[in-house]
This record gives structure tokens, C-alpha cells and sequence, in this order.
């Protein structure tokens, strides 16, 4: 578990009641319908800290990352970043902020352009924004960055299909350093990779974290992995943030009945130990018709009738522990 690094009082990327939402066609004989993927989350980042993102499939995760770095359109609501509100910036205003925002897709495969060399993914960059004066030094940069994750300057002119997945994953990572970013967003990026090459990119990115004052935003299933890199974890449900703290008060006391049941499906190394598991019952609602009040009432153990059914409960800080926000009615502490 990361210990948290020291943070300025003003966060460097956050968003307000953002939300965003998609028509769907349901059909020539039903009415079309609004995907509420993300729906009114407010969550911040600050410089040199890890957030970690988890959530079920389908929880809005990945359209919230995107949304934040304006590569999806937010429907309402507000983000800022280095203090400039972006929302509703023109694609030419956002184009130098864009250095600044970066992305790591989940799929190595998907997310490099089998046509183009290493070289000449890395090196897009440099020629989008200017950032060198002739193809020597842009090679010398690329080179730089290939040794930096941890992959040779001479597999510079090789082509994706040559390289493993955790290699191309590597590749990936030295395209969004490549134009010197503060904020990346880390879209489950080890998640199609094998286990044994898991540890490799989580540790890489831990060590160019500290070596470069990098702020990732990492969206993944694997909590012991979020447990391991994050020094704040945000839980979300249908599109909606239900809790966020401190990684250690998260893991060592979850709040929301949510949390808990995501908490006691982690394995635990020790078979001594015991642990309850809490095992939800039904599905995952509909986010074109999500239930009303609480989403999450219709498979809360502990939802009372009346009060979690009629009105969403908002993300509030608790008394004892201010950095501690839970959106639950029931939740103690």
C-alpha cells in the first residue's frame, strides 16, 4: 500500500457532479432510452497520487476516465484541470493540454497501430506538438523512453506483432510519457496481460511515479493490486462514486454495503484466516433504468424500506474521519 505523498491544497484534476449519458435505440416498437454511465460523480486527484477506480463491470469506469480527459463529452457537470475549468474547451484550446493528460488503453493489442513502427508510435507525439527540431533527436527521445520502461533502444523499428503483450503494454506507457504528461489515466492496464507479466507493469508504474511526479487515475478489477499502488481508492456502482478514502481505511474499515461485499471476495493468503464472505443477491440493475433512491437498495443487506427506495443518498465526508465519504443513509461512523 502506498504511503501518500505530500499534496498542494488544491487538487490537480477534479471533477463536479460530472455525468454522462448515451441515447440508445431500444427499437421501431419500444422507446429509446438514456444510458446513465456516469451520473453525477465528483472526485479529485492531486499531483504525485495514485486514485484507484474500482467497480464491477459495466460500473462506468472506463466512460469516466475518458470523460475526464474530454476524449468522451461530458452531458453535465464541470472538470477542471490545473485549476482551468476544461469542459467546455474547443479542440484547439485543449490541444496543449493535452500534453499535460494522458491515457494507457487497456488492450496492448487494440491500442497500437500494427502499420507503424515503435518508432514512429512514439515519435507521433513529438511531431503533433512540436516538441523536437529534426528526426535525430525525436529518434534519440524515442530511444530515452523505450530504455526508461524498460525495453530496448534497438527495438525501435520493430512492429507490434513482435512483441509480447506486457512488451507492447510498454510500448503503450512510453507513448503517453513520451509528450512529459502530469495526469494519466491507467484504463485497467494489466487486465489483458498475463499474471506473471501483471507485477512487472504495476511496478513500473510505481517507479516512474516517483522518479517523474506522475498522477494516474487506475481503473482496475484487481483490488489487491489497487491496494497495492493507490494511496486513495473510489468505489463506483452504476455510474456513481459510493465511497472514497485513504487506501488503508478503505481495506481496513469499507462503509458502504457495497464495498464490503466487494472487500470479502478478495482472496486472503493466509488460509488461517478466516473471512465471511457477502454474497450479493440478484443482478446488477439496468443503467437505462436504474431503480430509484439508492441504486444499489435492491441488493443491500441492509436497505430499509422507505427511505433507501425514495432518494439517492449523497457522497458525505464521515464526522470521525473527513477524508472518509460514504453515500449510504445506513452507513456508521
Amino acid at each position: 500500500m502506498s504511503e501518500a505523498p505530500a499534496t498542494d491544497s488544491t487538487p490537480l484534476c477534479s471533477v463536479d457532479e460530472l455525468s454522462t449519458h448515451f441515447a440508445v435505440n431500444r427499437g421501431p416498437f419500444r422507446k429509446g432510452g438514456v444510458v446513465r454511465a456516469v451520473d453525477r460523480v465528483s472526485l479529485e486527484v492531486f499531483a504525485g497520487e495514485t486514485v484507484g477506480l474500482v467497480g464491477e463491470s459495466g460500473c462506468g469506469k472506463s466512460t469516466l476516465g475518458r470523460t475526464i480527459l474530454r476524449l468522451i463529452e461530458p452531458t453535465s457537470g464541470s472538470i477542471h484541470f490545473e485549476g482551468k475549468d476544461i469542459t467546455k474547451l474547443s479542440s484547439g484550446a485543449m490541444r496543449p493540454l493535452r500534453r499535460r493528460m494522458q491515457i494507457i488503453f487497456q488492450d496492448p493489442y487494440a491500442s497500437l497501430d500494427p502499420r507503424m513502427s515503435v518508432r514512429d508510435t512514439v515519435a507521433e507525439a513529438f511531431e503533433i506538438h512540436g516538441l523536437v527540431k529534426n528526426k535525430s533527436e525525436a529518434d534519440e527521445r524515442v530511444r530515452s523512453l523505450l530504455t526508461k520502461v524498460g525495453l530496448r533502444a534497438d527495438q525501435m523499428d520493430r512492429y507490434p506483432h513482435e512483441f509480447s503483450g506486457g512488451q507492447r503494454q510498454r510500448v503503450g506507457i512510453a507513448r503517453a510519457l513520451a509528450v512529459d504528461p502530469r495526469f494519466i489515466v491507467a484504463d485497467e492496464p494489466i487486465s489483458a496481460l498475463d499474471v506473471s507479466i501483471q507485477a512487472q507493469i504495476v511496478n513500473l508504474l510505481k517507479d516512474l511515479q516517483e522518479e517523474l511526479g506522475l498522477a494516474y487515475l487506475f481503473i482496475a478489477h484487481d483490488l489487491k493490486v489497487v491496494e497495492y499502488l493507490s494511496h486513495r481508492v473510489a468505489v463506483m456502482y452504476l455510474g456513481r462514486v459510493v465511497e472514497t478514502a485513504p487506501s488503508r481505511e478503505l481495506y481496513d474499515d469499507p462503509k458502504h454495503p457495497y464495498t464490503r461485499a466487494l472487500m470479502s471476495a478478495v482472496p486472503v493468503p493466509d488460509p488461517e484466516t478466516k473471512r465471511s464472505r457477502i454474497v450479493l443477491q440478484g443482478d446488477v440493475p439496468s443503467p437505462i433504468d436504474p431503480p430509484p433512491g439508492c441504486t444499489f437498495h435492491p441488493r443491500c443487506p441492509i436497505a430499509e424500506k422507505g427511505v433507501c427506495d425514495r432518494e439517492a443518498p449523497p457522497l458525505v465526508a464521515l464526522k470521525a474521519r473527513p477524508s472518509h465519504k460514504v453515500a449510504c443513509f445506513k452507513a456508521e461512523g
